[in-house]
């Protein structure tokens, strides 16, 4: 039986691309329009395998309503890939470059690939999602419009890459994790990042000891986020992601951990993603 994994976005989107690469190419995937909906997708194991959930991009920087979902579900981190986003212009086969009047994408995409776009008179088009904008220049049978989404939507919607690798910013990721229930998460062998929610009684110091003790663990802080506790006068929790070289060290500073704050919440302990 194949995986079924929950994705925001349309098929042909960049977050299909990170199930395929992650899980393999024959995944299946169930879109979704929302993160909201994948979040709860992947908590249904009747539905699907678990979700892919971007989470942070190399250029505009953590997706804080994604975190928040993420604290606010009952499912587990069990793996992360970092996928760098190449954006191609498509159009129907047979369509020139001369021919295009319209260029439609999601608004970030456009956003990427401005330097590129300022070189045309085209009109812009902003849309809901880049594979969604591939299916329907498809559809349409478009000899004047062309999108902007990435190789898989080429690919799974006939189209041909007019130019390349338009972003700006050649170098911009996107982290997505592999979400699944915590009931059906077993331990991941060879893991060796961590990530963990926290909040101290912000006394003087508070956080600071805990970092201390973070890196007197000799684990490696690789993020830290803050969020707002609802309620409290402008009081926060931690989300932090830690990179160590055994669980059985990452456990014995989460003890210690837990000493010094009001409360730890382990939201998963995987292996470090690769870069595609």
């Amino acid at each position: 039986m194949k995986q079924q994994i929950a994705i925001q976005g349309y098929e042909g989107s960049f977050h299909q691309l990170a199930a395929q690469l992650f899980f393999g190419k024959s995944v299946h995937v169930l879109p979704c329009n929302t993160f909201k909906e994948v979040v709860r997708a992947a908590g249904d194991s009747s539905a699907c395998n678990g979700g892919m959930m971007a989470i942070e991009n190399s250029i505009a920087g953590s997706i804080l309503p994604n975190y928040n979902l993420l604290q606010r579900s009952s499912l587990q981190i069990v793996g992360e890939i970092y996928l760098q986003i190449k954006q191609q212009l498509l159009a129907n086969p047979g369509v020139k470059l001369d021919h295009i009047r319209e260029v439609h994408s999601h608004t970030m995409a456009l956003q990427q690939c401005q330097e590129f776009l300022d070189k045309f008179k085209w009109k812009l088009v902003e849309t809901d999602d880049t594979a969604l904008s591939a299916k329907h220049v498809h559809q349409h049978k478009s000899t004047h419009i062309a999108a902007i989404a990435g190789s898989l939507a080429a690919e799974l919607y006939n189209l041909e890459i007019l130019s390349p690798n338009i972003h700006t910013l050649k170098n911009n990721y996107t982290r997505f994790l592999v979400l699944q229930p915590s009931a059906s998460v077993s331990a991941i062998a060879g893991a060796n990042k961590a990530s963990v929610n926290f909040h101290t009684d912000h006394s003087k110091g508070s956080l600071a000891r805990v970092l201390t003790c973070i890196a007197e663990g000799d684990i490696n802080l690789s993020k830290l986020q803050s969020f707002p506790i609802p309620g409290s006068d402008f009081k926060y929790n931690f989300h932090a992601d830690m990179e160590f070289d055994s669980v059985d060290q990452f456990n014995a500073v989460l003890d210690k951990m837990k000493k010094l704050t009001r409360e730890v919440n382990v939201y998963g302990i995987y292996k470090k993603g690769v870069w595609k």
